[in-house]
């Protein structure tokens, strides 16, 4: 089996999401799982995954607002 080595864009991408899922947990008081279902449900996750880049050069908490504007627009609790 080949080892395969991501390019730096998607390591870093995945290094932002696996840190931010968390972050929203906290603020929201979830767990993780509970987060990433969350998220899921209300296109928080697309959300994140499409914008990523320029989410993780914001300041946590801002970044993390942004995405539960996105998941409320979407229909999430208020």
């Amino acid at each position: 089996m080949e080892a395969k080595i991501l390019d730096k864009e998607t390591s870093d991408k995945i290094s932002f999401i696996t840190y931010i899922i968390p972050a929203f947990a906290d603020a929201y008081k979830m767990n993780i799982q509970d987060a990433y279902r969350f998220l899921k449900k209300y296109g928080g996750y697309d959300f994140l995954c499409e914008h990523w880049w320029a989410l993780h050069t914001d300041n946590v908490i801002w970044a993390v607002h942004d995405i539960y504007e996105i998941c409320r627009n979407n229909g999430g609790p208020r």
